[in-house]
């Protein structure tokens, strides 16, 4: 095999490779005996047919068939004797080759590589410097999510006779529409509780401004008009007037902040007790969210420092896979059925969300391969618990069995686990880098 490297660009190679002659015709020899044993000739028993007659008739077909039995093979051994590391390994395009008899064969792969990364300062004595994030937990804070404790132990009760609407009340009511004074089927809703001023819609009518300074046994009147397009013919151009009619008036009751409340809470002996308790987990909170900012800062100036070519087939695989994600959100929000205009849709949708993650994906592509230049220099390796905690971790934010994330990590093929185990390592490397950086002041 002759084989010939040409640089095309810091991360672009073209691999000219030349298979021997001999190898060739070989390769046609063992087709065309495959055809022999496969093909019936007429006026010839099985496996007798001569070559050349064979040759005139199969000559395309056989010479597709060595081209796709000589050039992934000879393309990997190029691969291998040439050091070069392609970012994808994918087999040229067979489709405008040729291949004859007493002939080399020669094809071109064009590849791309991993750029070289010549890593900026981010150890001592020349950490990353970070902005400082003062934020604390206040006391303030502590009675706000006291308060919601106590908005989720509330209880509504009956107001006292005579109490008219306002807003933070609630009404329960009952709403129909009469045409002409007869009730439209399909038009009634019963027994709604209303809270006033949150501007809920019932019957497609926003009815907070007729309630309020309203009490219990009162009624108000509500007249909509119909275009004449509407689809419902008994209702098109007609004056529908809704009748709205308040049943009852409640209130909602917080519960006292005092001890037997705490108790109600979980086991606390003590509001001051739980106090501490959501201080802790409000400062736990707040410890990882500053965390994160910090991190985030880090990443920022990883691609302010480094300034490389990124290979373009990283950069339209990252676009690809957060095309996929943005499609199968949409989709689990339709709970998975779609209608041909639904299809026609995601085709549309997937064009426009691909412009829009482009950007995001050269950055995570960029941010990606510095992360793995910090781990290859620092040794960072990723056990086998590693990735078993990270399951179960990815797991339990998802509610989902253990056994269905590996299944579905699994069902990827190997790529699937090494970029599931890439990304662990590179959070890795971005935590010592972080362990690295001093924070000003």
């Amino acid at each position: 095999m002759k084989l010939e490297v040409t640089e095309l660009g810091p991360v672009k190679r073209a691999l000219k490779i030349e298979v021997p002659e001999d190898v060739v015709n070989q390769e046609f020899d063992r087709v065309y005996t495959d055809l022999k044993r496969q093909v019936r000739v007429p006026g010839f028993r099985p496996g007798k047919a001569p070559v050349a007659m064979l040759e005139k008739r199969y000559a395309k077909a056989a010479e597709q068939d060595v081209i796709q039995r000589l050039v992934p093979t000879y393309y990997q051994k190029a691969i291998q004797e040439s050091g070069v590391a392609p970012v994808l390994v994918e087999i040229p395009p067979l489709e405008r080759m040729k291949a004859n008899r007493n002939a080399s064969l020669t094809f071109t792969a064009t590849v791309e590589i991993k750029p070289s990364i010549e890593l900026r300062d981010y150890r001592p004595p020349n950490p990353i410097s970070l902005k400082p994030d003062s934020r604390t937990i206040t006391d303030q804070d502590v009675d706000k999510a006291l308060d919601r404790f106590r908005e989720q132990q509330s209880r509504l009760d009956a107001a006292a006779a005579g109490t008219r609407l306002e807003e933070g009340l609630y009404a329960v009511v009952t709403i129909e529409g009469f045409l002409d004074g007869a009730p439209v089927d399909g038009s009634k809703k019963e027994g709604h509780l209303h809270k006033v001023g949150s501007q809920e819609p019932m019957l497609g009518l926003t009815i907070d401004e007729v309630l309020v300074g309203k009490q219990e046994g009162d009624q108000a009147e509500i007249p909509q008009e119909y275009p004449a397009t509407h689809p419902d013919a008994r209702l098109a151009g007609k004056i529908v007037t809704f009748r709205v009619s308040i049943l009852g008036v409640k209130q909602k009751t917080l519960p006292v902040l005092d001890d037997e409340f705490a108790k109600d809470c979980g086991a606390f002996d003590t509001l001051d007790a739980l106090k501490d308790k959501i201080r802790s987990e409000l400062e736990s909170v707040l410890k990882r969210d500053i965390e994160e900012g910090y991190k985030d800062q880090i990443l920022e100036r990883l691609l302010a420092l480094h300034h490389f070519d990124l290979p373009e087939a990283l950069v339209e695989r990252e676009v690809r896979t957060l095309v996929r994600q943005r499609l199968m959100e949409e989709q689990r929000k339709k709970g998975g059925q779609f209608s041909m205009d639904d299809q026609i849709h995601m085709e549309e949708e997937a064009k426009r969300i691909q412009n829009e993650v482009a950007p995001g994906a050269q950055k995570r592509v960029k941010l990606g391969l510095v992360l793995e230049a910090i781990a290859d220099k620092e040794g960072v390796f990723v056990s086998e618990q590693e990735i078993q905690d990270e399951f179960s971790k990815l797991a339990k934010g998802l509610q989902v069995p253990l056994e269905d994330i590996q299944k579905m990590v699994e069902s990827g093929g190997q790529n699937s686990r090494q970029e599931f185990e890439d990304r662990i390592r590179a959070d890795k490397a971005l935590q010592l880098v972080y362990q690295f950086a001093v924070i000003q002041g």
